[in-house]
Order: structure tokens, then C-alpha cells, then sequence
């Protein structure tokens, strides 16, 4: 039986992605950090470091930024982050988008490749499912809210393959497959190993599985964590708590930094288009939590050059100032383009940072949002303590800034997730 591994690398193609897989393990009392593509945060797991320079964490989970990439270049920017941070004796999970957004497919491929070119082959476990968000896998194929994904708003707005089957998007990109079935994963540990090991000794380059309940994950992970030298999990925080679930907890938990005094007003910042997301801005400024201002996608496209560029960014930081929570949300479009995401998330970021010395905590939805503005802000990792709801992570800013940051995905929560994530902020000492 293989040793279960001490180190773990996480692998993300976003930033909220990456945190709420990367939370599960420092609810084990495991040191879990975050770190993005372009950022100098991110140490091997387990290296030594260098004189003078912070232990690496226990868990490391890398944004690679690669959800508005093409296919090629998705793959050669997770490829060249694998060959960065891995290391042996380190368990490996391939983050995906729990809707199949991005280019999962060819990344997963791309990882294959690398690992057999090293002399490490290992079968891919793929279990994209997340319960507690609404996300099952059913017949191989991905639900949402037990609806067909390729029937939900979210597939109509974004998607990037004709299909939610996953043995079909595997195929497509060359990859040998086989499905494991709710019957398999629920025939009990030695039927279930003895499925994950036939397909290691063919040679298969993943099998896909099935998942409509937590446990149905719990059951893989403890099926295959002995198998950590030859296999790695491909999936999202459902996959990612299931195996943290699995390790026992650590002997001495990490020690958890202190948190700054509060400057002034929290930040929530929207940059999802989500429905989801939506609801719960509109929720809080229903409430009377939060001054909001809105973002004209129009001046964010015009940038700095835009008349009423200067009069918003100083209205916010005033807002901010006062020690007002203040809502920051970027106003529907309904010409919105998706691929110009990554080009609005920079611009608000750059709209915000004059508010950096007032920012009393952050919320942000969105991965290319909240890695923009961190960016933006001199922040070069995230150090988690804990997660208030599924897929809401939070964590202290490591960098030019230190503050209490929660990320979420746009699509995951529910109207009161704000509510009740500001109402952490506000609970922790010092706010």
C-alpha cells in the first residue's frame, strides 16, 4: 500500500476554483495556501526553501488562469505550472469547472502527456460532481440542480463542447476511457478498488465517475487514495473534500496569522453574470447592507479615458473610507461579450486600486475578477482558515496587503451567501 501523501498540489484553471478545493485540507489543520499564474507566491509542496523565504505550505493550489484560453494554450500553461510544482510523493488534483467551462479536456491531456514523458503514467479519476453546490454526475453525464447541464442557463451562456457527456469530451481529445457507474461506486471498497485497479493495469488514461451524493465521493477517495503513487483526482471541491476527509488530521494544525485591524468598509465586488450571483447582490442591498455602485460595462471598456472614470473610483473609496460595506457590481449587459472577461476584470481592478488603504476586507465572485483586483492590489497568494459555505473559502491576503479575502464561485450559493459571508468578515477580531 502506497503512503498517503503529506504534500498536495492542486491545479486550477481559476482562483475561486483553486481556494475551494485548497480550504478542504486546512479544515484538516493542513497549511493550505493559494498562489496564481504570473504570481511569485508558490513553492514546490515540500521543497526545502530558500534561506530567509516561508515554509512551503502542505497544500498548494495554483491558479493557472486558463479558462478563456484556447485549447493549446490552456494546455501548455498547465503543463509548464506541472513541471513547476510537482514533485514525487505529492497527490496530485486537476481542478476543473464543475460545468466542463474552460478547456478541462485538453489540460487533463496535457497532464497525461507530461506524466507519462516523466515516467509517472497514472489513471486519471475523474469526479467532477459537488453535491453540496447542486453538481452531480449521472450516466457519465454532468447535472445541475438535477437538470441536464446542456438544458441549464449556465451551458447556454458558456460552454466549450457540444456535449456534458464526459466519456464523449475524454474521447474527443484522445483519451482512453472507461464510466464506473453509481453500481460501481456503491458495490462496496473491494469491488470498487478492484475497478480502479483493472483500469491501472490496462493502461486506461481515466475512468469517470459517477457521483449524486457526497458520500458517493467519499467512497472513491477511499477507495483510491492507497493508490496515490498511481492515480490523481481530476474534479472540483467535492472531489477535493472527499479526499482531505479521507487523510487523517494533521498531528499539529497549522498555526493560523493573526488578522489585521479593520481600515475602513468591506469590498464586495460581483463581476459574475451568474443568476446566483445576482440574486445575492440584490439581496444585500435589499437589506441595507451595503452602498452599491455600479459599473457601466461601457466605461470599463474605455478605461481610464472614460469622463466618468475618476468620479466612480474616488465615490468608491469614499464609500470605503466611511467604513460603509460597499457593493461594487458590474452592471448587466445583454451585448456582453464573454471573451472580453479577462480585459474587464483587469480594468476594475484598475478602477478599484486607488481604495486599496480603505479596503477593511474583501468578497469577490468571480475567478478572473478576484484575481485581477488581488493582482491589482500587490497580493501574491491567499493563506485559508476556513470555509463559511460550500465553495466560500476564507483566507488572509499574503503580500503588499494583508486583509480578510472570501472568494466564490459566480454560479455557486444562494440569495443569503453575501449576507452571511459579511457577517463573517464582521465577526472576526479586530472588525
Amino acid at each position: 500500500m502506497t503512503a498517503l501523501p503529506s504534500r498536495w498540489l492542486i491545479l486550477a484553471d481559476d482562483l475561486t476554483g483553486a481556494a475551494d478545493c485548497a480550504i478542504a485540507f486546512a479544515r484538516r489543520g493542513l497549511a493550505a495556501s493559494v498562489g496564481w499564474h504570473g504570481s511569485t507566491h508558490g513553492t514546490t509542496p515540500g521543497a526545502v526553501p530558500r534561506q530567509g523565504a516561508a515554509a512551503a505550505p502542505a497544500v498548494l493550489a495554483v491558479d493557472a488562469d486558463s479558462r478563456r484560453l484556447d485549447p493549446a494554450a490552456a494546455a501548455a500553461r498547465h503543463a509548464a505550472l506541472l513541471d513547476a510544482h510537482h514533485a514525487a510523493g505529492v497527490g496530485l488534483i486537476k481542478k476543473i469547472d464543475s460545468t466542463l467551462r474552460g478547456q478541462p479536456a485538453a489540460e487533463l491531456a496535457a497532464t497525461c502527456t507530461l506524466l507519462r514523458q516523466a515516467g509517472q503514467p497514472r489513471l486519471a479519476i475523474l469526479a467532477p460532481a459537488f453535491p453540496a453546490t447542486g453538481r452531480t454526475t449521472e450516466a457519465g453525464s454532468i447535472r445541475l440542480q438535477g437538470a441536464a447541464l446542456e438544458s441549464t442557463p449556465l451551458w447556454a451562456r458558456d460552454h466549450s463542447y457540444d456535449t456534458a457527456h464526459l466519456p464523449a469530451v475524454l474521447q474527443g481529445v484522445g483519451l482512453s476511457t472507461r464510466h464506473l457507474p453509481l453500481s460501481v461506486i456503491r458495490s462496496g471498497p473491494a469491488r470498487l478498488a478492484t475497478a480502479l485497479q483493472q483500469a491501472i493495469a490496462e493502461g486506461l488514461d481515466a475512468v469517470v465517475c459517477d457521483a449524486v451524493e457526497a458520500c458517493d465521493l467519499d467512497r472513491l477517495a477511499a477507495a483510491s487514495l492507497p493508490m496515490a503513487d498511481e492515480v490523481f483526482w481530476v474534479g472540483s471541491g467535492g472531489i477535493a473534500a472527499a479526499l482531505a476527509g479521507t487523510l487523517p488530521p494533521a498531528a499539529t494544525p497549522a498555526a493560523m496569522p493573526l488578522l489585521p485591524p479593520a481600515r475602513g468598509g468591506v469590498l464586495v465586488v460581483v463581476g459574475s453574470v451568474a443568476e446566483a450571483s445576482r440574486a445575492a447582490a440584490a439581496r444585500l442591498v435589499e437589506a441595507g447592507r451595503a452602498t452599491r455602485f455600479g459599473v457601466p460595462p461601457a466605461l470599463l471598456r474605455a478605461g481610464d479615458r472614460h469622463p466618468g472614470w475618476g468620479a466612480l473610483a474616488a465615490g468608491i473609496a469614499d464609500s470605503l473610507a466611511q467604513r460603509r460595506d460597499t457593493l461594487v457590481e458590474i452592471d448587466a449587459d445583454p451585448a456582453a461579450d464573454l471573451s472580453q472577461g479577462a480585459i474587464l476584470a483587469e480594468r476594475l481592478a484598475a478602477l478599484l486600486a486607488p481604495a486599496a488603504p480603505v479596503i477593511a476586507g474583501l468578497f469577490a465572485t468571480g475567478g478572473e475578477t478576484a484575481c485581477a483586483l488581488l493582482t491589482h492590489l500587490g497580493v501574491h497568494g491567499i493563506r485559508l482558515l476556513e470555509e463559511v459555505e460550500p465553495g466560500v473559502p476564507l483566507g488572509i491576503t499574503e503580500g503588499a496587503l494583508a486583509i480578510p479575502v472570501m472568494t466564490k464561485a459566480g454560479a455557486f450559493g444562494h440569495e443569503g451567501t453575501i449576507l452571511n459571508s459579511l457577517s463573517r468578515l464582521h465577526a472576526l477580531p479586530g472588525a
